[in-house]
């Protein structure tokens, strides 16, 4: 419980009318969770308007308003306060409510299309690893020590990202690792907190049915780094060619890595790879790793160069590196005696290049690959037919099936990804089997021995989205079934 005026402490405000040492028991955007003595923060959503619930949450107990525009009547014995920005108001009222948990641990983001979540969850294993009590908030999960907290999105709302940080503190953590999504950077869902580090991974087409340009989208992504402080570190894979963009305008200490440029801070170099793992040379020291690909590659570096960063000592680290886990659903291999089927999360046309290029290198070109590959309702049209060319020109058969329609139909969904492929791809490289079940059910059944079954787009998700309907659907469990195994 906090009143009014600690509230609003380094909050810029404009207005206020009432008084502000009313004790608050909670802060709240939404009205479903208003109680009495709430404080109620009114936010412009992209469908609805928070100021039309102002009343109603004043019904159910708020005892404090935040607004941008001032309501035409007042309701007595309510405090009102007039702000710029209600949603960058709404996360520093959330770090002042649990006494600001960022600063009592060393937290970390990761930024970057595609990586986040091997990176953080890696982090979070190796760390755990070496001995300290560890927090993460990501795509998959969250983790309070070893409690899981399920996860909703990449980056949650500014209270809830702020309660689970105040967890982590009274559990004892001492650093925490956080998937920060340009969604999460452009609502200041994460304004407020203190991080010790950035991660930069890289950066390609993605999200921009909400930022509309690759512009809107990088610029999201460099404020994060914009934001740092003097005292933190920024780490960007350089060979990203919008790595030096995140540095541009950072305070922080500017550290790079790459496994192409010369001149980084730090370096790897794979010697061997195949489906069980992968050599490679870090810090010239020679490393076997339990992940597999390039990507990865690029993963396991930035792991390893935030954790000399944060302090920790090579020799363990490395030890401990070889160890570590793939996350769920990232290039999750499962095999018979006779294929292999890979599940992995790739859900944008560099991360399915990059899954298909691995798939082809590990095994030079010489098994056989069924890709199964659909794209999201509701989310960017334009990548579906560039998804759709991709796994039609590393693949040597396709089927093209659901993945999350959400309120768009199937059908157009597959239509728009039918426009990626060419005169050469021929009725029987492709196939259209809108049902993920049974596409990956003849994808499984009609391989012969040898080859290899790609399933993507969904990885460690559990369910199916449509028509606002959550289904039981595991990629995983349906492989097993056909598997037999």
């Amino acid at each position: 419980m906090k009143t009014i005026r600690e509230l609003i402490n380094n909050v810029s405000i404009l207005h206020i009318t009432g008084s502000v040492e009313k004790r608050i028991e909670a802060v709240c955007f939404d009205t479903r969770e208003v109680k009495e003595s709430c404080l109620f923060v009114a936010q412009k959503g992209t469908k609805v308007d928070g100021h039309d619930y102002i009343e109603q949450a004043i019904e159910k107990g708020a005892v404090c308003i935040v607004v941008e525009q001032i309501p035409e009547k007042f309701k007595e014995g309510i405090t009102y306060i007039q702000v710029k920005s209600t949603p960058h108001t709404l996360a520093l009222l959330s770090c002042n409510f649990y006494n600001n948990p960022s600063k009592q641990l060393k937290l970390v983001g990761i930024t970057g299309t595609n990586g986040k979540t091997t990176t953080a969850t890696l982090l979070y294993q190796l760390f755990t690893n070496l001995g300290f009590k560890t927090g993460l908030l990501s795509t998959i999960e969250n983790k309070i020590g070893q409690i899981t907290v399920s996860s909703t999105h990449t980056t949650p709302d500014a209270i809830q990202i702020n309660f689970l940080l105040a967890q982590m503190v009274s559990a004892g953590c001492e650093y925490c690792f956080m998937e920060v999504s340009s969604h999460a950077i452009v609502q200041e869902r994460i304004a407020g907190l203190h991080f010790v580090g950035g991660v930069f991974t890289n950066i390609t087409h993605e999200h921009l049915d909400y930022h509309k340009t690759f512009k809107e989208y990088l610029t999201a992504k460099k404020l994060f780094f914009d934001n740092l402080t003097k005292t933190a570190f920024a780490l960007v894979n350089i060979d990203d060619p919008n790595g030096k963009v995140m540095l541009q305008n950072t305070i922080a200490a500017r550290k790079t890595y790459s496994l192409q440029t010369i001149h980084s801070d730090f370096k790897a170099k794979i010697n061997e790879s195949n489906l069980d793992g992968m050599n490679l040379m870090i810090d010239n020291e020679s490393v076997w790793f339990r992940l597999v690909g390039k990507f990865n590659a690029y993963n396991l570096l930035s792991i390893y160069a935030t954790a000399i960063l944060l302090g920790m000592s090579k020799q363990e680290l490395l030890l401990k590196m070889s160890m570590l886990e793939p996350a769920e659903g990232r290039f999750s291999i499962f095999r018979n005696q006779d294929i292999i089927v890979i599940v992995d999360y790739a859900h944008t046309p560099d991360a399915l290049l990059n899954v298909l290029n691995t798939i082809r290198e590990i095994t030079n070109g010489e098994q056989k690959i069924t890709t199964v590959i659909g794209c999201g309702g509701n989310r960017d049209k334009t990548k579906r037919p560039e998804m759709a060319k991709i796994a039609c020109q590393l693949s040597d058969k396709v089927i093209f099936s659901s993945d999350n329609p959400r309120d768009e139909e199937p059908e157009a969904i597959l239509n728009d990804m039918m426009q990626g492929i060419s005169d050469d791809d021929n009725d029987e490289k492709v196939l259209v089997i809108a049902d993920r079940k049974q596409a990956i059910k003849v994808a499984i059944t009609t391989a012969k021995k040898g080859e290899i079954i790609l399933i993507a787009g969904k990885g460690h998700e559990k369910y199916q989205e449509i028509k606002k309907v959550k289904y039981n659907f595991d990629d995983v469990e349906v492989a097993k079934k056909y598997l037999k195994i």
